[in-house]
């Protein structure tokens, strides 16, 4: 499932700015009063003006042998967000290690290295290193309602979990992450989710906003 590109909304557009491309040192592409873009791998995130905003969570995908290097590399820009003391989180049902961290407007960002991609990488870790944007969440009140939406798009596959209280939608490629909101809280912070505005484009293109889903044709 391929994402080129994931649109979020910033009630502070300089310190995301300052953010992604000072301290994670990211190629800007766009650089506007009320919007900025970042080349996020073979993906661009972009953040757009919004006064009032909620925090989300997304992820990046690395190669797996990298996740050793970018644990130092991070922990030099940022605090890590521990799980029972791990800075790196093993997901070996999906062949995967994580690290995760907050951007300025506390939305919950990953590091995560899947061993199924079989990405090949000598270069010592840096933020060229990374290969595209991941991962996308969803926080619902209702996981199969949003499931049987994205599937009349174009047909999904339930990667891990049910309709109950998560569901990854998609492969090691590109993720939705749903969650049910009224059940489940984010992992690894355990910060209360909320349903929060995106827009996303690629193999999928259809904006989230205020719990309802758009396509974008």
């Amino acid at each position: 499932m391929r994402i080129d590109e994931i649109i979020l909304y910033t009630s502070s557009i300089q310190e995301q700015k300052h953010f992604y491309g000072s301290v994670l040192e990211l190629k800007q592409l766009v650089d506007l009063p009320n919007k900025i873009s970042f080349k996020i791998g073979n993906s661009t995130l972009t953040f757009q003006y919004r006064k009032y905003i909620r925090p989300s969570h997304l992820a990046f995908n690395i190669p797996f042998i990298k996740i050793q290097e970018a644990l130092p590399w991070l922990q030099k820009r940022v605090g890590i967000i521990d799980f029972e003391g791990k800075l790196i989180s093993d997901f070996s049902n999906w062949n995967a290690e994580a690290i995760y961290f907050y951007d300025t407007d506390h939305n919950i960002v990953e590091f995560i290295g899947r061993k199924n991609l079989n990405v090949e990488s000598k270069e010592n870790f840096s933020s060229k290193s990374i290969i595209s944007i991941s991962e996308m969440a969803i926080a619902t009140d209702n996981i199969q309602s949003v499931y049987n939406t994205i599937n009349t798009f174009k047909e999904i596959e339930i990667f891990d979990g049910n309709f109950d209280r998560f569901c990854a939608l998609g492969n090691d490629e590109g993720l939705f992450i749903l969650i049910n909101k009224n059940k489940k809280n984010w992992y690894p912070s355990m910060d209360k989710a909320y349903t929060s505005d995106f827009v996303i484009r690629g193999d999928y293109n259809f904006s989230f906003e205020n719990g309802f889903i758009k396509e974008l044709l």
